[in-house]
């Protein structure tokens, strides 16, 4: 992806990663707090499908409960 909207998105991702880091640096716990209600959103916002993406460990962590069955 090229243009305007892909390095805006960039900037965007770099900004979000620092201000994570920064946070981190202040309490970890505090930072897979944020981290997991932010993963719970997306997943609320995707209908459920984020959890499908993500690996165990953290899905529990953010609460997310297991992944839906594989569909044959």
């Amino acid at each position: 992806m090229t243009g305007p909207d892909h390095a805006a998105t960039d900037d965007d991702a770099a900004e979000l990663i620092a201000q994570l880091r920064d946070l981190a640096g202040a309490d970890p716990a505090e930072v897979r707090q944020v981290v997991a209600e932010v993963l719970a959103a997306l997943d609320r916002a995707a209908g459920g499908a984020l959890r499908d993406h993500l690996p165990e460990t953290i899905r529990l962590d953010a609460g997310l409960g297991p992944a839906a069955p594989a569909r044959s």
